[in-house]
């Protein structure tokens, strides 16, 4: 046979395959395959992702001195997590007066001030937008809220939503609470001097700490002391809570994360810290203080002022 018929004869087996009805398998099951179904099974997923719970805000609330600022940078460093530090739409402590992209803090400052309601409006139509941008580029929102003022300023507690309450409004939250043994928070917040409620005694302190807890009665509450001695533990417990994805050994990573409230002695060893001296009065108040024994009974701290 020449070349030239050979190269005939293989067009020819070629075209015979071609003009063959029976097709492979693969290609019989796709050919098989009816449009309708594909459609089905598009809409199916369609009506999946529909029927999923909206994603939530989450919040972390703590008195100051309590290690709120470590237990909010290990919660920075997870995975698609943006968080916002010390945020309150409410709080009257403004440490600048010149802001010029804060507008609640214009409106604290003008002649004409406006009523709490508006400031809620206008800080709750600035977390949509952030809240929109968190859904489109698949990151979880986490804010921590400013305790302190709403809580250990003033001479009594003011009359006004909780940051949680102003949030849960408009949007899904998951919420946590930290805490740490109230005599340790104490001594670091006068040692600090951000003891600015009035009267500035340990008593009045206890008092407001428990009217923090029972405005966030339900919300499942975490101690710094367990968070130092099982870092991981308590942390994947956290971000269990607030839906989070949890990453161990944080601790290299957390150098990069500048928050403000860190207020801490320095460093980023996650350890025991030996309690700062106890004052006489203070002294004199954990043993004649019938509120900071309900507040340990509640928190599950032992009262005495020497024990470690």
């Amino acid at each position: 046979m020449s070349e030239s018929e050979a190269l005939l004869h293989s067009i020819e087996e070629a075209l015979g395959l071609l003009q063959d009805r029976t097709a492979p398998p693969a290609r019989q099951a796709l050919v098989t395959q009816p449009l309708s179904s594909l459609l089905e099974k598009c809409q199916h997923t369609s009506a999946e992702i529909a029927a999923r719970p909206p994603e939530p805000i989450r919040t972390i609330h703590h008195f100051a001195c309590t290690g709120g600022t470590l237990f909010s940078k290990c919660l920075a460093v997870m995975p698609n997590t943006q968080l916002l530090s010390e945020v309150d739409p409410l709080s009257t402590m403004r440490d600048l007066m010149f802001a010029p992209s804060d507008l609640i803090l214009h409106l604290r400052h003008n002649l004409r001030p406006v009523p709490d309601e508006t400031l809620v409006s206008l800080f709750l139509a600035g977390l949509e937008v952030l809240y929109d941008h968190s859904n489109t580029t698949g990151t979880r929102l986490v804010l921590r809220d400013h305790t302190h003022s709403h809580f250990c300023t003033g001479a009594e507690i003011p009359d006004r939503p909780t940051f949680q309450a102003v949030i849960a409004q408009k949007f899904p939250i998951l919420s946590v609470v930290t805490v740490r043994h109230p005599l340790d928070s104490f001594l670091s917040l006068r040692y600090q001097k951000w003891d600015l409620f009035l009267p500035r005694t340990f008593d009045e302190y206890c008092k407001r700490y428990l009217a923090f807890l029972t405005c966030y009665e339900g919300v499942e509450v975490f101690k710094y002391e367990d968070f130092i001695a099982d870092t991981d533990k308590t942390l994947a417990a956290i971000c269990a809570v607030l839906q989070v994805p949890f990453v161990p050994d944080v601790l290299d990573l957390l150098s990069v994360v500048g928050l403000t409230g860190d207020s801490g002695r320095g460093g980023l060893v996650i350890e025991k810290r030996a309690r700062r001296s106890v004052p006489e009065d203070v002294a004199a108040e954990c043993l004649t203080s019938s509120t900071y024994t309900t507040l340990c009974a509640r928190l599950g701290y032992d009262p005495d002022s020497q024990a470690q």
